[in-house]
């Protein structure tokens, strides 16, 4: 139940991965991460009309770059379950 938004072509990603939870609130999602020390954006991200296209309210929006870690990615991962097992929708 996890959605992420990205281009279908690998070439064209980067290290910016924009997801959604089915049953969880963006904004919900960031307070729940947050309590982990685990930063994340969400919102709009100033693109209501790509929010409008995919036909979401908004999503949460994690960043990597050179200094993150695989532990990072595991903490993310281990911090979206948690909000999961919050709202009670594993």
């Amino acid at each position: 139940n996890v959605t992420i938004f990205a281009p279908a072509n690998r070439a064209h990603q980067s290290g910016v991965v924009s997801f959604e939870v089915d049953g969880i609130h963006p904004h919900d999602m960031a307070a729940i991460l947050d309590e982990s020390n685990i930063a994340v954006r969400a919102g709009h991200h100033c693109n209501q009309p790509l929010m409008d296209h995919l036909g979401v309210v908004a999503t949460t929006r994690a960043s990597f770059y050179l200094y993150n870690t695989r532990d990072d990615v595991d903490r993310l991962i281990d911090g979206i379950n948690r909000a999961k097992h919050v709202f009670g929708v594993e």
